[in-house]
This record gives structure tokens, sequence and C-alpha cells, in this order.
């Protein structure tokens, strides 16, 4: 059984995920969009598994609420995505490629600091996408939704979209 795969900065050396030993060959390299995916091979226990690399980028600092700044982290938007989809079909793939469309739109919009606000907007958007009920339930906590006509002010939109 392969271990998942995992996100190496470039030029980080790779350890073999079974046996930790540091001498790994690359058997095979392709483009995967905005990374690079690479097929490895442990010179020690011989076994191989597959590392995505990806360019490091500045990412900028999020402005939160209350004006304290922190360090963007996409793991943690990563997470949020994850959540809100939990138990939905939405393949992992199409989390990833949102989350990723979403980190360029920062970066691209952006020099220095994003409002926690306006990374919020942005997943809800992306959310509407993929799925109207991770949508739903990242909009109800996002917007801290107190009662039964809130949440049907959001919902309304939507139900008058399908018809």
């Amino acid at each position: 059984m392969q271990p998942s795969s995992r996100l190496w900065k470039i030029g980080r050396r790779v350890n073999c995920p079974y046996c930790n030993h540091d001498s790994t060959r690359v058997l095979d390299s392709r483009d995967a969009g905005n990374s690079i995916r690479r097929r490895r091979v442990c010179e020690s226990c011989e076994k191989r598994f597959t590392t995505h690399e990806r360019l490091e980028q500045r990412l900028p600092q999020v402005v939160k609420k209350d004006g304290t700044r922190q360090a963007f982290d996409r793991e943690k938007l990563r997470f949020g995505f994850m959540l809100a989809c939990r138990k939905r079909p939405v393949e992992t793939e199409a989390l990833e490629s949102a989350a990723d469309r979403l980190v360029q739109k920062v970066v691209s919009e952006s020099d220095r600091e994003v409002s926690s606000e306006r990374l919020g907007d942005l997943v809800l958007e992306a959310l509407l996408d993929l799925d109207r009920v991770a949508y739903l339930r990242f909009a109800s906590v996002y917007q801290e939704l107190a009662s039964p006509e809130e949440f049907l002010e959001i919902l309304n939109p939507l139900i008058g979209d399908r018809k």
C-alpha cells in the first residue's frame, strides 16, 4: 500500500516515506498543471512512491476582522473546502483545483494583504460552482446565520436558479 502523495518544495531532499532513507531516484516526471508529479524509487528499500512539487509563491498576509494579520495558509483553505464538502459527491481533485484557482486569484489580485472577508467571498464563489449544499454549509458558518429566516435568504436565490 502506497502512502498518500505529498507536497514538497523544490530543492528539498526527498526522504523515502517507508524507510526514511535520504536517497531516492526519479523514475518519471509529468506536468500536473500547477505542479510536477514525480514517480520515485527508494535506493535502499526499492519501494516506489509519488511526490508533487510546487513552486513557492509569495502569498499575502490575511487581515482578519479584528485587524490582526496572519500568514496565508493554503492548508487551512483546503481544510475549509474539505469540511464544507464532507460526505458530498465532490472529487478531491476538484477541491484541490478550486483551492489552486483561489490561491492564484488571491496572488494576482493583491500585493501584500487580503482581507478575510474577500477570502470568504472567493470560497463561496468556488463552492457555488462545486456543490450547492457545500455552499450552504460554508455560508451558514461564514455569514454567522442566527435564524431560519436568514438561512432562507441564502437558500431562496439558489432555489430560484434551479427553476
